[in-house]
């Protein structure tokens, strides 16, 4: 099946590693040219030369409020256009609502909320019909995650917004949405796991809940954020697809 990726340019932002890194080598993978974010500039470079193609990448932090009109600068200076964005950001502090202090929820809020709001606005101004904003969620957006009270706050209000910008956006042909990623077996999850103390015990648990009996990789996740980004997908707006598993039960 033809995406239609080929020669459309989008900016990923995270996507030194996990789940920004994979869908941004899909993207690539198609035909797509590719802007990659990360906050280290060794390691932006890095994933970049790794990735190879018509990637390149540029050290931008989300939070950064001058990063987001740098990276549609950079788009159009580069590659002559946008065609999309895909907003990804490291998960919050894990931790309970004792745990957590308010520089953590201050930095969260940033990042997260705030930088993906900033991000969305400056590329929605930028784009024309045909264009796609996309969010890396969680599926916290649906029921809160037990030790993520801060991803818990702010996933779901990122939805919201999401949701908003598809109304507003819809009629100049542009399209926004969100990818909830449950256990994909990436750095950050196996992080969460060992925070248990035994991280092949809760990896089994966790396993036991998934219909498919498994975690799913970066791979899986990357290639249904591509398909969500690309133009096979023009009439799908306003919706946040859930890529785990089966986990969630409800509708």
């Amino acid at each position: 099946m033809d995406l239609g990726l080929k020669d459309r340019v989008y900016i990923v932002t995270g996507a030194t590693r996990g789940l920004g890194n994979a869908t941004a080598r899909a993207l690539a993978a198609d035909g797509a040219k590719v802007i990659i974010t990360g906050r280290d500039e060794k390691s932006v470079e890095e994933a970049a030369a790794e990735l190879g193609g018509d990637v390149l990448g540029l050290a931008a932090d989300n939070a950064d409020p001058s990063a987001a009109q740098r990276l549609v600068d950079t788009a159009r200076e580069r590659f002559g256009r946008l065609d999309g964005i895909l907003v990804s950001v490291g998960g919050p502090a894990p931790g309970f609502l004792a745990d957590n202090t308010d520089d953590q929820w201050q930095t969260a809020f940033e990042t997260v909320f705030l930088g993906a709001v900033r991000l969305a606005r400056t590329a929605a101004a930028a784009l024309g019909e045909g264009g796609v904003i996309g969010f890396v969620l969680s599926g916290s957006v649906h029921e809160p995650i037990a030790g993520l009270t801060i991803s818990n706050g702010l996933r779901p209000g990122l939805a919201g917004f999401a949701k908003s910008l598809a109304d507003e956006l819809g009629p100049r042909g542009i399209r926004v949405v969100g990818v909830l990623p449950a256990r994909i077996d990436t750095d950050r999850v196996r992080e969460l796991d060992a925070l248990s103390g035994d991280a092949e015990a809760a990896r089994a648990a966790n396993e036991a809940r998934i219909p498919l009996r498994r975690y799913g990789t970066p791979e899986e996740f990357g290639k249904t954020a591509a398909f969500l980004l690309s133009p096979a997908a023009s009439y799908l707006t306003g919706i946040m697809v859930p890529v785990d598993g089966g986990f969630r039960h409800g509708f």
